[in-house]
C-alpha cells in the first residue's frame, strides 16, 4: 500500500496543472497517474497532431455510437492517452471563451465561477507573448501562448473578405471581447507545442514529493463508507493500491472521468447493478449532459496555384516547409490546425457571438490510416454553433475498466442546433463568396452550389459533420438533481473526492476547450490547497 497526501488521476490538460500546483509545496506528497506513456516525440512538433490522431499508443481512439444525426456513422473521437493528455494531441488553438460563458455557470448556482472569478486563473496559467491588455492577459504563467501573424497570403485574403461581409478583425479575442475574425492564438512557441506535459510537468518532474507513474490504468476509487481513501490501478497488468491521506482528484477527461466514477459505484443505481457493480453513491447525472461541437467542414477548391498547403506541402514545397520550420520561420509544420477563426452572430440583436468559423488552408482526404493531404488545391472552413443545446451521454457497458464506454452524442436533437448549424454554413459561404476571394478562383466542393435550401444543407450536415473534439459536461457542476460535483468540484455525497476537468462544465464554452480545462485544473488546485490550510 502506497500512501500520499494527494492522488491525481490523469496527467492531461487539467490534471497536469493540479499536480504542478499541489506539488509546489514540498510538504505535499503527490501521486500523478497517467494511463498512457510519456509523450511521444511527435508531440513536440506542432504538425505532429496529424500523426497522433490515429496513433493507438498515445490515443484512446474512441468512437461514438451510430445515430440519426450522423446518418448512422460512428464518429472518430480521439482523446490523448499520454502525459499532457489531449493538450499533447490537439490542434493547439487557445480560446478561453466568452465572459458570458462563465457568468452563466455562476447564474446556474455555481458560486465562484463567474468571469471575474476565473479570470485570475486564466491570467495565472499563461505567458502571453503578444501585445494585449494586461487587464485580461497573463505574462508569467507556465503556458506560453503566441499570436501569429497571417504570413500566408491566403489567410490575409480571408480576413479581408470577412471584413467585406461585416466581420471585423479582432486583435485579441481572448481580451475584452470575442467578436470578429483573427489568427488563432496558439499554444506554440519556440517552434514547439506547448502541452501541459511540457509546460507543467517537465518543470515539476524532479520534485522529490511528486511521483509520476505512466502506463497506469486507474481501475476505481477506494471508498470507506462515504469517503474516498485512495485508488486501485494497474501497470502492465500488475495491481497496485494507493492511499490518499487528504484527497483524490479525478482529472481523466469528459469520457474517462464518468467511466471511473461508475466503475467505483458512483452513478445511476440501476445501470451499475445491471453490471454487477455495488452502488456506493447514487448520482443520476454521472455520464449525462454530454455536449460537443458538431461541425460540418465546407470544402473549397482553389484555382490559383501556390497559396494552399496542398501546393506547398508536396515535393520540393514540403522540403521548403521543413527548412522554414528548421529556421523557426512560419511553416505548415509549426502552424495551428485551424490558423484562422471568426466568432460571429447568427442574427442581429444578440449580445455576443454564437457561431464559430474556422479555416484550414488545405484539403484533406480520408485514407485507411486517417486523413491525408489531398492532391487537389483547396481549403476547408468548418462552421458550427458554439453553445449547443443538444445533450448526449457516456456510460460504461462493462465492469472491465479496459472496455471503452458507449458514447452517444445525440447531436442536433435540439432544433435550435440544427437551425444555427445551417446559418453557420450560410455565413461561411458569404465570406468565401466575398469580392476579395475572386482572384483565388474558388469552387465550392461541399456542400456544393446545388444545395441551397435549409433541408438540403441539413441533410448534407448529417452526412459529413464531425465533432471538433470538445466533449464536456459528463460530471456536471451544479446544485440541481443531475449535478455530479458542487462548486468546489467535490463529488456530491462523497468526501475526499473531486473531479477537475472538462467534464465539470455545465455548458460548453464558446470555442475550443483546452484553455478552460487548464483553468479548471488551476482553480481546482487552489480550492484543494485552501481546504487544507
Amino acid at each position: 500500500m502506497e500512501t500520499y497526501d494527494y492522488i491525481v488521476v490523469g496527467a492531461g490538460s487539467a490534471g497536469a496543472a493540479v499536480a504542478y500546483r499541489l506539488s509546489a509545496d514540498e510538504r505535499n506528497k503527490v501521486l500523478l497517474l497517467e494511463a498512457g506513456p510519456a509523450s511521444p516525440r511527435w508531440t513536440t512538433i506542432p504538425i505532429g497532431y496529424a500523426k497522433l490522431l490515429y496513433e493507438p499508443k498515445a490515443n484512446w481512439l474512441y468512437a461514438s455510437e451510430p445515430e440519426p444525426s450522423t446518418n448512422g456513422r460512428k464518429l472518430h473521437v480521439p482523446r490523448g492517452k499520454m502525459l499532457g493528455g489531449s493538450s499533447s494531441l490537439n490542434g493547439m488553438a487557445f480560446v478561453r471563451g466568452q465572459a458570458q460563458d462563465f457568468d452563466t455557470w455562476s447564474q446556474m448556482g455555481n458560486q465562484g465561477w463567474s468571469y471575474d472569478d476565473v479570470l485570475p486563473f486564466f491570467k495565472r496559467m499563461e505567458s502571453y507573448e503578444a501585445d494585449g491588455d494586461d487587464t485580461f492577459r497573463g505574462r508569467e504563467g507556465p503556458l506560453r501562448v503566441t499570436n501569429p501573424e497571417p504570413a500566408n497570403p491566403l489567410l490575409a485574403t480571408i480576413i479581408e473578405a470577412a471584413g467585406q461581409v461585416g466581420i471585423k478583425h479582432n486583435p485579441d479575442y481572448n481580451g475584452a471581447t470575442q467578436d470578429g475574425i483573427a489568427m488563432s492564438q496558439a499554444t506554440i512557441a519556440s517552434n514547439r507545442r506547448q502541452s501541459t506535459a511540457h509546460c507543467y510537468l517537465e518543470p515539476a518532474r524532479f520534485r522529490p514529493n511528486l511521483r509520476i507513474v505512466t502506463d497506469a490504468l486507474t481501475e476505481g476509487a477506494m471508498l470507506d463508507g462515504k469517503r474516498c481513501v485512495g485508488v486501485r490501478y494497474s501497470v502492465h497488468g500488475e495491481k497496485h493500491e494507493a492511499r490518499a491521506g487528504r484527497e483524490v482528484v479525478i482529472s481523466a477527461g469528459a469520457i474517462n472521468s464518468p467511466q471511473l466514477l461508475e466503475l467505483s459505484g458512483i452513478g445511476q443505481p440501476e445501470r451499475l447493478q445491471s453490471l454487477g457493480i455495488e452502488v456506493r453513491q447514487a448520482l443520476r447525472g454521472v455520464g449525462e449532459n454530454l455536449r460537443d461541437h458538431y461541425a460540418p467542414r465546407t470544402r473549397w477548391g482553389i484555382g490559383k496555384r501556390g497559396v494552399s498547403y496542398n501546393d506547398r506541402g508536396r515535393g520540393l514545397g514540403l522540403v521548403m516547409q521543413a527548412l522554414r520550420y528548421a529556421f523557426a520561420q512560419p511553416s505548415m509544420l509549426n502552424a495551428v490546425a485551424a490558423p484562422l477563426r471568426a466568432f460571429v452572430r447568427s442574427r442581429e440583436g444578440l449580445e455576443a457571438p454564437d457561431l464559430l468559423l474556422g479555416w484550414v488552408p488545405m484539403l484533406t482526404e480520408l485514407g485507411p490510416k486517417g486523413p491525408k493531404i489531398s492532391h487537389r488545391s483547396g481549403m476547408t472552413c468548418y462552421a458550427h454553433p458554439m453553445r449547443p443545446e443538444s445533450k448526449g451521454h457516456i456510460h460504461i457497458t462493462s465492469s472491465d475498466p479496459r472496455k471503452a464506454p458507449a458514447i452517444n452524442f445525440n447531436f442536433l436533437s435540439a432544433p435550435v442546433d440544427a437551425e444555427l448549424t445551417v446559418r453557420a454554413v450560410r455565413i461561411a459561404r458569404s465570406v468565401m463568396n466575398a469580392p476579395a476571394m475572386a482572384p483565388l478562383q474558388l469552387t465550392e466542393i461541399g456542400p456544393g452550389r446545388d444545395l441551397n435550401t435549409d433541408g438540403e444543407i441539413l441533410d448534407w450536415v448529417k452526412r459529413v459533420a464531425e465533432t471538433t473534439y470538445h466533449p464536456v459536461g459528463t460530471c456536471k457542476m451544479g446544485v440541481d438533481p443531475m449535478a455530479v460535483v458542487d462548486s468546489q468540484l467535490r463529488v456530491h455525497g462523497i468526501e475526499g473526492l473531486r473531479v477537475a476537468d472538462a467534464s465539470i462544465m455545465p455548458t460548453l464554452t464558446s470555442g475550443n476547450t483546452n484553455a478552460p480545462s487548464i483553468m479548471i485544473g488551476e482553480k481546482a488546485a487552489a480550492m484543494v490547497l485552501k481546504a487544507a490550510a
